[in-house]
């Protein structure tokens, strides 16, 4: 029997975030097993925990959406890194918290997370990212964008961002927003959105769909974001939506040289909260180094009968 845990990710509240199931020690499960048990699960991902193939690294992750296995993903990478750690733990850890660093490797490469337990609190955990955001050259037209997603052309864009194609391993179609009530509104047909949608990384873009400000106070930007190519209606986090928004923040923003702390916030229209940290270092025009990170929290645990 294989034992699993699910977590609520990027909240630190039972049944708000994104739920993920962790499946550990799962070695012995094929391909068409592993996409199966994702299928069966019906959340927007599993992690199947495998034995890296660096021994000096923590674990091996697979990634799979209902549909497919992707080579990387924020929330996964957030909750695996946590589950990992509670597992090694066995629920003892310290009042004073322990911090830990667990190397994944994911389709991407190794992906180098920091992680924080303490006792009472939900895990949090931190990544570098495993490849800056790339923006992609074409042209999309609003009126399109807006035709697909419910939107008028008028509401979209503000200030000077504008809809573009990014991806840091994974493309989306980053579509700005006057405010958060056009964000709510926002609704995905997905045969027009298969009609307009780019492809980049040799994968077609989700669309990603961010305003400023947000419920949260702590909020820089509000998203949503829509894949129903995926078997994902929508999703309540995408760290690897934020990964690839990094890119347009530092183009359309013009963040000087240094630290930008940013918190994204996603999952409100869904009743399912949360907030995604995104810390980004830039240095001569350029972002150089980029984090992910947000807290974990389980709320389940279990085994697979067969």
């Amino acid at each position: 029997m294989t034992e699993y845990a699910i977590y609520d990710v990027f909240t630190g509240t039972a049944l708000a975030g994104n739920p993920l199931a962790v499946v550990f020690e799962a070695d012995h499960f094929s391909d068409a097993q592993m996409q199966s048990i994702a299928r069966e699960f019906n959340l927007s991902e599993t992690v199947f925990v495998t034995k890296p193939q660096n021994p000096a690294h923590t674990a091996r992750v697979r990634i799979f959406t209902p549909g497919r296995e992707l080579p990387f993903a924020g929330h996964p990478t957030v909750g695996a890194a946590v589950a990992l750690a509670d597992r090694r733990l066995g629920g003892k850890a310290p009042a004073n918290g322990m911090d830990m660093v667990k190397m994944l490797e994911e389709g991407i490469g190794a992906v180098r997370c920091a992680v924080r337990i303490c006792a009472g609190n939900a895990g949090f955990a931190e990544f570098d990212l495993p490849r800056l955001s790339q923006c992609f050259n074409v042209e999309i037209e609003p009126a399109d964008i807006g035709m697909a997603l419910g939107l008028d052309p008028q509401e979209i864009g503000f200030e000077n961002h504008r809809v573009s194609l990014w991806s840091a391993g994974v493309p989306f179609v980053m579509v700005p927003v006057h405010d958060q009530a056009a964000a709510a509104k926002a609704e995905c047909n997905p045969a027009d959105w298969e009609r307009i949608a780019p492809m980049g990384d040799g994968q077609l873009a989700h669309p990603y769909i961010y305003c400023r400000g947000g419920m949260n106070h702590t909020a820089s930007f509000h998203a949503r974001m829509f894949a129903p190519g995926e078997g994902i209606v929508e999703d309540p986090a995408t760290g690897s939506a934020v990964a690839a928004l990094s890119g347009a923040i530092h183009l359309y923003d013009g963040l000087l040289d240094g630290n930008h702390a940013l918190v994204i916030e996603q999952g409100v229209e869904m009743g399912r909260p949360s907030l995604i940290h995104l810390h980004l270092d830039c240095a001569g025009s350029e972002v150089s180094h980029a984090r992910i990170g947000g807290q974990a929290v389980k709320i389940a645990e279990g085994r697979l009968l067969f």
